[in-house]
């Protein structure tokens, strides 16, 4: 069956993560671009965002099915390797390319 983001039930919460100054994954990714630290950005925002461990664990999940998802690898490293946003997201783009 092909499906179509559209009809999607979370469209709503992925367009509000996207372009909403008030979502928390929004603020916390323009953050973490900006070079603030995941200490530093949990303490400014009080709030945690929770795509911080989502994506721990769709890295895992990637592991263990050996998928290649070289966007969830980019972050993965950015958030928990403490890589530099700007090179790992050019090092991306070659990539994908």
């Amino acid at each position: 069956m092909k499906r179509n983001i559209n009809n999607s039930a979370y469209l709503g919460d992925l367009l509000v993560t996207g372009y909403s100054v008030f979502s928390r994954n929004r603020s916390f990714g323009s953050m973490i671009s900006k070079g603030y630290s995941f200490k530093a950005t949990k303490m400014e925002m009080s709030l945690v965002a929770e795509s911080y461990y989502a994506t721990k664990c769709a890295k895992m999940i990637n592991q263990n099915y050996s998928t290649r998802v070289p966007i969830i690898v980019a972050v993965f490293s950015i958030l928990y390797l403490g890589k530099n946003p700007v090179k790992v997201f050019k090092k991306l783009v070659k990539k994908l390319d």
